[in-house]
């Protein structure tokens, strides 16, 4: 396994990171898959309050066999369900006792959208909540987990001293959510950026054109769609941590291998993606590189963002593209900044 180190704190992360959301219903399997992981050298397992059935999977297996100080435990506070200060100390004692620990290494917020979002929780005493928790060793590492327009985690980075943060980011829309200029900016201040949804929830191994697997099938006979996804992340040196949603040993296995022999991509290699990017880019119906010349928009409407969502939708499928547009317009939020503001 390789490692990248987290300039923060000084602990060492796998680049391959489990993320726990998807766990199978078959226990034995997670637990085969959860030991394997830590056997290969994987060290980072993200889960959240409101995966179901996650946090406690992961605390029994990691006690059951007493791996608990070999790992990195990843939780996240639900702000979404969360309706006042008294809920954070809720659901955080939850969450120890069901992960069976005394204290959590990495700590987010969970999905944070927007700067008003943060700045409610500023309110209800979030930050003295934490140094609080941080002094009692209880959370070691704070940071968010960030689900929506790019300018808005630029203000959100810029809030708080974070110790690290989270973000979607894959080959296939370098300028989805926080995208390319977010990982850049929060490299810049000197804390580990984790991606999620390296793979586009799988979409990226399984549901490519068939034209772009056999691109990278030809280029790599060796390499599966899923490596190719990985090594584009991880030959970005702002890119600390990738997780991964596996549910089998056998995937496990086959990603601890790709983060094992991961290495520089060769511009041959770098232009495949390009050629691949390119066959999505043939079933787009509006012609926007993302270059943002376009905003900032009086109204607050995130056009190149709302264009890569109708885009996606015809490139890969509808649900994708509707899941990207309700982040790209920041529908979850309190203040969405939806198309129809538009004025002219």
């Amino acid at each position: 396994m390789q490692y990248r180190e987290d300039k923060v704190s000084g602990n060492k992360l796998s680049i391959l990171g489990l993320g726990c959301m998807r766990f199978s219903r078959n226990m034995a399997e997670t637990e085969r898959m959860i030991l394997s992981a830590i056997d290969g050298g994987v060290n980072y397992f993200d889960t959240a309050y409101i995966y179901p059935n996650s946090e406690e999977t992961l605390g029994t297996i990691l006690g059951k066999h007493k791996k608990r100080s070999s790992v990195f435990i990843a939780t996240k506070l639900p702000l979404i369900i969360c309706k006042g200060p008294d809920d954070f100390d809720k659901y955080f004692n939850k969450e120890l006792e069901r992960l069976q620990t005394d204290y959590i290494d990495y700590y987010l917020m969970h999905m944070i959208t927007d700067a008003a979002q943060w700045e409610t929780f500023r309110e209800w005493g979030i930050e003295q909540w934490i140094a609080e928790k941080k002094q009692a060793g209880k959370i070691r590492q704070t940071g968010f987990s960030f689900h929506g327009i790019a300018g808005e985690f630029l203000k959100i980075l810029d809030a708080y001293t974070w110790d690290f943060c989270q973000i979607q980011y894959n080959y296939s829309n370098e300028n989805y959510q926080a995208g390319k200029t977010g990982l850049k900016a929060a490299a810049a201040k000197g804390i580990p950026v984790i991606i999620m949804e390296p793979l586009l929830g799988g979409k990226l191994a399984t549901g490519l054109p068939k034209e772009a697997a056999s691109l990278f099938s030809k280029t790599d006979p060796s390499s599966s769609a899923a490596a190719w996804g990985f090594r584009w992340l991880w030959n970005q040196p702002e890119v600390t941590c990738v997780l991964s949603g596996m549910n089998t040993t056998a995937q496990m296995e086959e990603n601890i291998h790709s983060a094992e022999s991961a290495r520089s991509l060769t511009d041959a290699e770098l232009t495949v993606y390009t050629e691949v990017i390119a066959l999505f880019n043939r079933a787009y119906k509006i012609n926007c590189t993302g270059c943002n010349y376009c905003v900032p928009c009086p109204k607050g409407i995130n056009i190149p963002g709302c264009f890569a969502a109708y885009n996606t939708s015809f490139a890969q499928n509808f649900t994708i593209g509707m899941q990207q547009y309700l982040t790209s317009t920041a529908t979850l939020s309190k203040k969405p900044y939806s198309p129809r503001l538009c004025i002219e």
